[in-house]
């Protein structure tokens, strides 16, 4: 009894490791998504102050998701690693990011703008299916594909003068 006890142990101990290093993954992630969305409300003059419980303009739909996706973040440092619920965090804050760059872009001209609002787009797109399916968050490869994603639109954001 007391051998299956310790492969239970270390079961649980491999687990928790796992998903403590999603964690990791998809916060950091959200976080850099999250960024991108404040430098692009910035840069719309939206403030999370314009947030409207029931959005009805493109200004309290952007600052009403930045809040949400803070929230979502500030919950990242208080609950147990979950690789499905950190993986829809990240998404969150992507999907976020995507909203506050479509704000940004249609308050400036140029292809920066254009480009930046692509790449917030598809790093939209990769957080969610990263965060869906049956493998919700632990999927390596769709986790790098999001990664490699989020990397691009800072990259995008930056060049058109977004971070």
């Amino acid at each position: 009894m007391t051998e299956t006890h310790g492969v239970d142990a270390a079961e649980t101990a491999a687990r928790t490791a796992a998903a403590q290093a999603l964690r990791e993954l998809h916060g950091t992630r959200a976080r850099s998504a999250y960024e991108r969305a404040l430098a692009a409300c910035r840069r719309a003059g939206v403030d999370e102050s314009a947030a409207q419980a029931v959005p009805d303009s493109p200004v309290g739909r952007a600052a009403h998701a930045l809040r949400l996706a803070g929230r979502s973040l500030a919950a990242l440092t208080t609950s147990a690693p979950d690789p499905a619920a950190d993986a829809r965090c990240a998404r969150n804050a992507a999907a976020t990011a995507a909203l506050a760059a479509q704000l940004a872009q249609t308050r400036e001209e140029g292809e920066g703008a254009r480009e930046a609002l692509g790449a917030a787009l598809a790093a939209s797109r990769a957080a969610a299916v990263a965060a869906g399916g049956a493998a919700a968050g632990k999927d390596t490869a769709l986790n790098a594909a999001a990664d490699e994603a989020e990397k691009l639109a800072v990259a995008a954001a930056r060049e058109a003068g977004w971070r």
